[in-house]
């Protein structure tokens, strides 16, 4: 260590340690230097076991590439297989993207957040390493596979999926060291191990959240079709933004098909939101689940998730459930519940941005009196009964 490096780190013990002991341990610095973080978690690899668990990072082993740089399958000498996640050098974006997920996943431990094994800084190579994933990523599955394979993910691994999911997201906005608002919760981000266990991936978007505010205002970044009408309009970045995603994730993974409904298809819907919506108004709900799993699903459980997939994507932030509420419901024998349930938000709906205008508080907007509602509850048994009794006639 250089001369300069040791003072700094003795101004540091001799003024942060002090506080450390009265005020508890600080968060991370944002700004905090990628070769610190690694330092500091020891957690480092050896560059040349990296190359040689890549082979040299070989083309034959990459498994896909991101807006960071390419990821590489490996095996250690131990005989772990890993994920080796590389930084382009061409990168701007991808540099704070690497660097924000290292500092992020640092102290994250959760059965359903995707493990990060360590790190690797030698010269201008940046390196994360992290747990393999043979089963590779949910919609790759659910929506690029053969038919042959996407009846491998049955009703109750699809259920298993969204129960996991959500487990780790109440991590993430509960229990981790740091509140985690993750920005990009979708299908593509949901990798599924050897047992089907689900793992929240890629926390290059990731935003640290205060515990002190309702709400952060921040650059808007995510994917079209799971981002809050909210966040995407105004920036109004909280915890209900995640649970859009996941709300839309959910309506997916029962249904089989993407948010974005191609324009002449037979949905009558601009979109999955929309017509799932429209399916339940009419008392269809079981026909929205995917026809390649429906003889298989429990009727009570796949409502349920129905029910949970479009409360969590009203477009009234307030009035989507928490995660700590949906992991309680999936956790529970499904229930008729008395809900209220309003419209579904689009990203960019012109009803949104009429009805609720920015306010110069933190707080979130406020639910609107003409949105029409619905009593989830009462039309959930005649919701059953129709559709099973439409099943029955078809068989």
């Amino acid at each position: 260590m250089s001369r300069s490096n040791k003072i700094k780190s003795f101004l540091r013990d001799l003024f942060f340690k002090p506080l450390d002991l009265v005020c508890g341990p600080r968060k991370p610095n944002p700004q905090e230097d990628w070769d610190e973080i690694a330092a500091r978690e020891q957690k480092r690899f050896p560059f040349d076991a990296l190359v040689a668990a890549t082979k040299d990072f070989s083309p034959h082993h990459k498994l896909g590439e991101g807006g960071f740089g390419p990821v590489f399958r490996g095996r250690l000498e131990d005989g772990r297989d890993v994920a080796v996640k590389r930084l382009s050098q061409n990168s701007n974006q991808g540099k704070k993207e690497f660097t924000n997920e290292a500092r992020l996943l640092a102290r994250v431990q959760h059965r359903n957040v995707v493990n990060l094994l360590g790190y690797c800084a030698h010269g201008s190579e940046k390196l994360l390493v992290y747990e393999y994933i043979p089963n590779e990523s949910l919609d790759k599955i659910l929506f690029r596979a053969d038919a042959g394979r996407r009846a491998e993910l049955d009703w109750k691994r699809r259920y298993d999926v969204i129960l996991g999911v959500a487990r780790g997201l109440l991590y993430l906005h509960e229990d981790s060291p740091d509140c985690i608002i993750h920005r990009d919760i979708k299908a593509g981000n949901v990798l599924l191990d050897d047992k089907w266990v689900p793992k929240i991936a890629d926390f290059g978007m990731a935003r640290l959240f205060p515990e002190d505010q309702g709400q952060v205002q921040t650059r808007v970044a995510g994917t079209s079709g799971y981002m809050a009408p909210e966040y995407i309009m105004h920036g109004r970045l909280t915890k209900a933004a995640d649970v859009f995603s996941f709300g839309v994730l959910v309506l997916e993974i029962v249904a089989g098909r993407r948010n974005h409904i191609r324009s002449g298809s037979a949905y009558e819907a601009p979109n999955l939101l929309d017509w799932a919506y429209k399916m339940y108004k009419k008392g269809k709900t079981l026909e929205i689940i995917d026809p390649l799993v429906a003889s298989t699903a429990i009727p009570e459980q796949a409502v349920l998730c129905i029910q949970i997939g479009l409360l969590c994507t009203q477009i009234d932030p307030q009035l989507r459930p928490s995660m700590s509420r949906v992991v309680l419901l999936l956790s529970k024998k499904p229930v008729v519940l008395d809900e209220q349930i309003t419209r579904p938000g689009i990203p960019g709906r012109m009803k949104y941005q009429t009805r609720h205008r920015p306010h110069s508080s933190s707080s979130s907007d406020s639910t609107s009196s003409t949105t029409r509602t619905n009593t989830f509850g009462s039309r959930l048994s005649n919701s059953i009964a129709s559709s099973s009794a439409s099943a029955s006639t078809h068989n």
